[in-house]
């Protein structure tokens, strides 16, 4: 079992850097989790922990993630995120030249349960869903271009998919037409900040996520 890796830990919430390649929730058909992890690490402070699960990361998907220490924490953070309060930055590589520097993808996205993925679609249908999101080219090495990808809507491999739309498939992910081999169960796409507003405060608080320890993260 990996080490879980701690970004920050109060009385109410632990954020953690999800490691690529488990899935974010426990599973009756996987012993290795993050949340098995988180768990554990809570075990050796309190009997019986609680553990809220927030939000999730896809298996593939590496960063910051934060689970809910007390019942109220999670009712509040899940407020915050049904009201589009909870602003995610993600760092993505690309093998292909982004068609320009910066750019706001707007498209419409029907989930295929079949194939466990998301389909683009060229008009909104009463099963599409809007999916919105920024991305702008922030640097560029041997393997391809870094981008910042913010989305503005959380939907089902959105960033996989709108990416992959206009010809800039993550690397790695073969399931939306990558041809460049990562490591197992990863693509290279990272959650990078997590950033709300405290309730009560007018104050921001971000959380980020250290960078995956690999050559084509060098950038």
């Amino acid at each position: 079992m990996s080490n879980l890796e701690v970004v920050n830990e109060n009385n109410d919430y632990i954020v953690v850097n999800k490691m690529a390649g488990l899935i974010s929730e426990k599973s009756p058909y996987e012993d290795c989790t993050i949340e098995n992890q988180v768990f554990n690490h809570l075990l050796k402070s309190k009997r019986k922990p609680y553990i809220g699960v927030i939000h999730r990361l896809d298996r593939v998907t590496s960063g910051v993630l934060i689970f809910a220490k007390k019942k109220s924490i999670l009712v509040e953070f899940n407020n915050l995120f049904s009201n589009r309060k909870v602003q995610k930055t993600y760092l993505a590589i690309v093998k292909n030249k982004p068609p320009k520097k910066k750019e706001q993808l707007i498209n419409f996205l029907v989930k295929n349960n079949l194939q466990k993925r998301a389909d683009i679609v060229q008009s909104k249908s009463k099963d599409s869903l809007k999916c919105i999101l920024t991305y702008q080219v922030i640097g560029k090495n041997d393997f391809g271009y870094l981008l910042e990808v913010k989305p503005q809507t959380g939907r089902f491999h959105q960033i996989r998919a709108q990416l992959a739309n206009i010809g800039l498939p993550i690397i790695g992910d073969e399931k939306y037409g990558s041809d460049q081999k990562y490591f197992p169960l990863s693509i290279c796409l990272h959650a990078w900040k997590l950033t709300y507003q405290e309730s009560g405060s007018k104050e921001f608080k971000t959380f980020e996520a250290p960078l995956p320890k690999n050559a084509f993260w060098n950038i």
